[in-house]
């Protein structure tokens, strides 16, 4: 069975630093791009970053470059985001995603629909 698990979220001054987990079972994942979204309340789903397999093709929104990083642990079936310098902006539920087929350069890694897999979330909010 397919499981991801976020952890890691809280509460977190502005300025400050969390960093989240994704813990995943059920497949291989190296093949497969691994991403974060997040979703504020009364907003629509906002994509975070991505990375595809074996580390390489990293993809960020603009809102968190040079803030977030995304890395994986394909040893340990475990995706990470990094998130430093945050704001009142990045209160949110993060989501971590795995996407429905292997790599492609092609594909689409900054919308839901090249993603099956989902977590349940972890809640973070950064007051101000």
């Amino acid at each position: 069975q397919v499981q991801l698990v976020e952890s890691g979220g809280g509460l977190v001054q502005a300025g400050g630093s969390l960093r989240l987990s994704c813990a995943a079972s059920g497949r291989t994942w190296s093949p497969y791009t691994m991403a974060w979204f997040r979703q504020a309340p009364g907003k629509e789903r906002e994509f975070v970053a991505a990375l595809g397999w074996n580390g390489r093709s990293t993809y960020y929104a603009d809102s968190v470059k040079g803030r977030f990083t995304i890395s994986r642990d394909d040893d340990k079936n475990t995706l990470y985001l990094q998130m430093n310098s945050l704001t009142p902006e990045d209160t949110a539920v993060y989501n971590c995603a795995a996407a429905r087929l292997p790599y492609s350069s092609t594909a689409d890694y900054s919308g839901p629909a090249s993603f099956a897999y989902w977590g349940q979330g972890t809640q973070v909010t950064v007051s101000s």
